[in-house]
């Protein structure tokens, strides 16, 4: 597993989540461990490392 911290869209705190490399690209939806809101998720890998991270937030 991979961790990676970034920004909440929402909260703006920095929230870290894990990313399995063994899948190049996933697109997936996972809450804020701060304030709950649902972030969609978009992680790439290039050979077992991050290439790119899409991150938003999800209208309700």
């Amino acid at each position: 597993m991979y961790e990676h911290f970034f920004q909440c869209p929402y909260c703006w705190e920095n929230i870290s989540m894990l990313f399995d490399p063994s899948i190049s690209r996933q697109t997936y939806i996972e809450d804020c461990e701060i304030c709950c809101n649902p972030i969609e998720v978009s992680p790439e890998f290039n050979n077992g490392e991050l290439s790119g991270l899409e991150v938003s937030g999800i209208e309700q």
